[in-house]
């Protein structure tokens, strides 16, 4: 039996995921990234998108991100995500709610109001959620 790598994925409002597991993809701010068993430490920041866990070749399982850290040592990968969502748990129809009510409220905005900014990256987050969900 091939070694295991254990993962461990965290937001603010829980732990998504900890185990023992093949293999890694992440979405890198420098580009994607896989992480084996006994791969070399190292830590990055991650942009928005999905976190594919394998099982062999098989996708076990896929998380959207949004934004932190990845850290890579000799105990294993661990995720340190701003916000993050199984993607086996959400629902398309949900999503285009959320981004047609977060488009209203950005609407409802000032065109100087401050948080127009905050809006319009919970939109593009969203956008990238419900395109994850489509592949």
């Amino acid at each position: 039996m091939a070694d295991k790598l254990h993962f461990s994925l965290v937001s603010p409002a829980r732990e998504l995921f900890s185990g023992e597991v093949d293999h890694v993809i992440a979405p890198g701010t420098d580009g994607e990234f896989g992480v084996l068993a006994h791969h070399a430490p190292f830590m990055t920041t991650l942009k928005n998108g999905v976190v594919r866990v394998l099982e062999g070749d098989t996708v076990k399982m896929r998380i959207f991100v949004r934004g932190g850290f990845a850290d890579v040592t000799s105990a294993g990968l661990t995720i340190l995500a701003e916000e993050a969502r199984n993607l086996n748990d959400i629902k398309a129809d949900e999503v285009d709610a959320e981004i047609e009510a977060t488009r209203l409220k950005l609407l409802a905005l000032d065109k100087d109001d401050t948080k127009q900014f905050t809006l319009q990256e919970h939109i593009a987050y969203l956008e990238g959620l419900r395109a994850a969900l489509a592949n």
